[in-house]
């Protein structure tokens, strides 16, 4: 059976980092829907067309594009893999998809629920000093892992870019947007008794919480 895991918390929270953490010290596939979107969008496939106005508002995708895209990746795997999913569900609508999807044929189960808690002033840092390589996809930090020269990619030379969705602007808004949509998340899996709360400002410490919690 497929083993789900989902990783919840604000955009910024530290959640790919912590997912790419488990899946180095664990067999788990990290599966983060905004990476599949952005592919999409690069594709100019049918999803990526229709997500690509949303995300660049920071607003959320709707919730049958984000079940589309997670259905297509599990299909395409191993009928006994093990999941941990790097932003989604982000919503009640969204989590009961997933239930039903994973009960279908008693396709799978969910095992755990947990959220990353950090500061708001800290998350807004985090993402409007963040910039990307467009080339190889090496992520930096303006203050806190600066690359040695201006704008470009200390592993390949690329160029370096702020993401539309990482402008202040925009970030305050995607934080109001999850407090406003995802917020009852929370208390949909904490009344499930999966949801598990964890103070994730040392990374370190996240990551062992979090697989003694998979160990168990």
């Amino acid at each position: 059976m497929i083993e789900a895991v989902i990783l919840l918390g604000a955009p910024g929270s530290g959640k790919g980092t912590t997912a790419e953490d488990v899946e180095n010290a664990s067999d788990y596939i990290h599966v983060s829907t905004g990476d599949m979107l952005r592919e999409a969008i690069r594709d100019k496939n049918q999803v990526g067309l229709r997500a690509e106005s949303i995300m660049e508002k920071g607003e959320l995708v709707p919730d049958d594009v984000i079940m589309d895209v997670v259905r297509n990746r599990i299909e395409m795997g191993e009928p006994d893999a093990r999941y941990l999913f790097d932003g989604f569900p982000r919503t009640v609508g969204q989590a009961g998809m997933l239930e039903e999807f994973l009960s279908e044929d008693r396709r799978g189960f969910l095992k755990n629920v947990f959220l990353l808690e950090v500061p708001r002033e800290t998350i807004v840092d985090r993402l409007e000093g963040r910039r990307i390589c467009r080339k190889c996809g090496s992520i930096y930090h303006v203050r806190n892992f600066p690359s040695k020269k201006e704008d470009i990619c200390d592993e390949c030379g690329g160029e370096l870019y702020q993401r539309l969705d990482d402008s202040r602007e925009t970030v305050l808004n995607r934080l109001d947007v999850y407090e406003e949509q995802t917020g009852g998340l929370i208390d949909y899996y904490d009344r499930k008794g999966v949801l598990m709360k964890i103070d994730a400002s040392d990374r370190q410490k996240t990551l062992n919480l979090i697989l003694d919690a998979l160990r168990g």
